[in-house]
């Protein structure tokens, strides 16, 4: 499964919104709410209690 698969089936935790990539693959941004959730060893943790708020929306992202 890639990466574009798992976005198509992914959704924010809190406001299930869509979600993009960070260029460094440390995470996924949701651009709606603010979230971004990490990636450890491959696979992204969509809990809350894990997701950090980001002041700054226009941290870079990347695409598939």
């Amino acid at each position: 499964m890639t990466l574009q698969d798992l976005l198509d089936i992914l959704a924010c935790s809190a406001c299930k919104g869509g979600l993009t990539p960070l260029k460094d693959e440390s995470g996924l941004l949701c651009p709606a709410c603010g979230l971004k959730f990490p990636i450890r060893e491959g696979i992204p943790v969509m809990l809350l209690d894990e997701a950090e708020r980001v002041a700054d929306r226009s941290i870079p992202q990347g695409g598939p």
